[in-house]
């Protein structure tokens, strides 16, 4: 049986790992950010304890037998409606998979400390770590390789629709990859953000002026 002491210890680790994976979500203001992290990832971690722990004196009894890992199963499962919350639908495209993804590997790492596998949890946060933040550019870097562009437009707001840059581009229209509208931080704008694909930097250029034909819409440059 663990001391309190050992329970506390495990619970402020916990707590520590999953803030370093919420601070990088929170970075990039994710609704799922420094606060839920920490959360998915002491919860998890007491209930590991409680699974492991908090049926001692059950097991005194006779033919009583204790399977932590049911409560761990529960929790890999049930941690699924905080991942479909993060998950938005934004124009045409989803975002928020990989927030998902991390709430889902947070919660893996607060069972982890739970269970007392201290080096596999801290192990688990930097590999984490390392796959938010240092494969990022490594996906920019591919993609300009592959010929993708991103184009970052201001526009009034529902003044530019998929429909309308369709429209406009005609036949350059089957270049747009992705299309994501969101709320401007101005009232009354939207953010528009164009994913080219297979295009050179000329082409990309040409269909930026072209977009920018549209009364009202401008270049982002902040957002670049």
């Amino acid at each position: 049986m663990l001391t309190n002491l050992e329970m506390c210890i495990r619970l402020m680790l916990a707590a520590s790992l999953g803030s370093l994976i919420g601070f990088e979500r929170e970075r990039l203001l994710w609704a799922a950010g420094l606060r839920t992290h920490m959360l998915v990832c002491v919860g998890s971690c007491l209930l590991m304890i409680v699974s492991a722990f908090g049926f001692q004196d059950a097991l005194a009894m006779p033919h009583t037998e204790l399977d932590p890992s049911r409560v761990a199963a529960q929790v890999v499962s049930g941690i699924g409606f905080l991942g479909a919350g993060s998950i938005l639908l934004r124009g045409e495209v989803i975002k928020g998979l990989t927030t998902a993804a991390s709430l889902w590997t947070v919660a893996a790492i607060g069972l982890a400390v739970g269970g007392g596998l201290y080096v596999v949890g801290t192990a688990a946060t930097v590999i984490i770590l390392i796959i938010l933040v240092a494969i990022k550019p490594m996906e920019r870097i591919y993609r300009n390789r592959v010929q993708v562009h991103v184009l970052k437009l201001l526009a009034p707001s529902r003044a530019v629709t998929l429909s309308t840059v369709n429209e406009v581009l005609g036949n350059r229209a089957s270049k747009v990859k992705q299309f994501i509208v969101e709320k401007g931080e101005a009232d009354d704008t939207d953010s528009i953000t164009l994913e080219l694909k297979r295009t050179s930097e000329a082409q990309a250029r040409e269909i930026l002026l072209q977009l920018l034909k549209i009364e009202g819409v401008q270049e982002d440059t902040a957002g670049q």
